[in-house]
């Protein structure tokens, strides 16, 4: 198993194993020319959308119009198909948050990413709060977190309230991570996370 990151505002990561390679999220808009090099370079068998927010998913189409399928939570499949613009920024203006939902490329179809599913060797586990129907992918103790836990100088935190569609959900979320038996947590936003790193933000919050 190997694990490579890209930081296209959000980390994008590229999964190789024996089953085949993985592209989880596709980074910002703006990071467009970068995320077509790289699906050149990488030639992924699908792309995971960890969740539907811009910054994570919004180079998906571009994956989509090169063949490679792209697989998400049944209920992030409305944004990301552009049914739906509930977008959380910038924090507290949802009209500018729709605006620029709006403004990005959307998907014409949608595979589905259930819990317990696996993706090309890496087993889908719901990770909700953020997002209603955000996603990780867990294999060998080692867990691609997308926004339910962020990496800081000073450790792991949680996005900030006005972010999460369910902040005591993200929690809870956050919490639940503490009774998986991981080695290491790679989130959508910064470096490796320990599971010490972990419980200490979950005790901080209580």
């Amino acid at each position: 198993m190997n694990v490579d990151v890209r930081l296209l505002y959000a980390n994008v990561y590229l999964l190789s194993t024996p089953a085949g390679r993985l592209l989880v999220d596709s980074g910002a808009l703006s990071h467009a020319p970068r995320f077509a090099q790289l699906l050149r370079a990488f030639r992924p068998d699908a792309l995971l959308l960890t969740h539907a927010h811009v910054d994570h998913a919004g180079n998906a189409f571009l994956a989509a119009r090169a063949g490679v399928p792209v697989l998400a939570h049944p209920l992030e499949h409305p944004a990301l198909l552009g049914q739906s613009h509930d977008l959380p920024y910038p924090a507290g203006f949802p009209g500018l948050g729709r605006v620029i939902s709006r403004a990005h490329p959307k998907l014409r179809s949608v595979q589905a990413a259930r819990p317990g599913e696996d993706v090309l060797g890496w087993q889908v586990v719901l990770l909700p709060g953020h997002t209603p129907g955000q996603v990780g992918l867990l294999r060998d103790g080692v867990l691609i977190a997308g926004d339910a836990v962020v990496g800081g100088a000073d450790g792991a935190h949680l996005p900030r309230a006005a972010y999460n569609h369910d902040h005591a959900q993200a929690l809870s979320t956050l919490r639940g991570l503490l009774d998986l038996d991981l080695r290491e947590i790679w989130p959508g936003h910064g470096g490796r996370l320990t599971p010490d790193q972990l419980r200490a933000r979950a005790e901080r919050d209580g």
